[in-house]
């Protein structure tokens, strides 16, 4: 088990009720889908924000970064960077600016 720091953005905490920044308990091997099952579990009013309930694609106009790389692309059960994965660096969910 692992403690991973996540950085939600604004709608999403207010929408959870914490602070900028949760710490989740990961189970097994850290990866995006690990992390997002934890934080789903662990605030469920944020289910179906982030990913799609069904599917599990992630939403539209929500990015993921970490270590100052951008993570959204990658497979969701690809591994998470170090940084993450010992605390020294937070995934970042962050809502996209979209229009013109």
């Amino acid at each position: 088990m692992v403690m991973i720091r996540v950085i939600l953005p604004q709608h999403l905490r207010t929408l959870a009720q914490v602070g900028a920044e949760v710490r989740l308990e990961v189970i097994g091997q850290p990866t995006q889908r690990a992390v997002l099952d934890a934080l789903e579990a662990r605030y469920p009013m944020l289910r179906g924000t982030i990913r799609d309930q069904v599917t599990l694609q992630r939403r539209p106009f929500l990015r993921f970064f970490a270590c100052e790389e951008d993570l959204t692309h990658e497979p969701p059960d690809a591994p998470l960077p170090d940084a993450i994965v010992s605390g020294a660096e937070p995934l970042i969910i962050l809502g996209a600016i979209a229009g013109g």
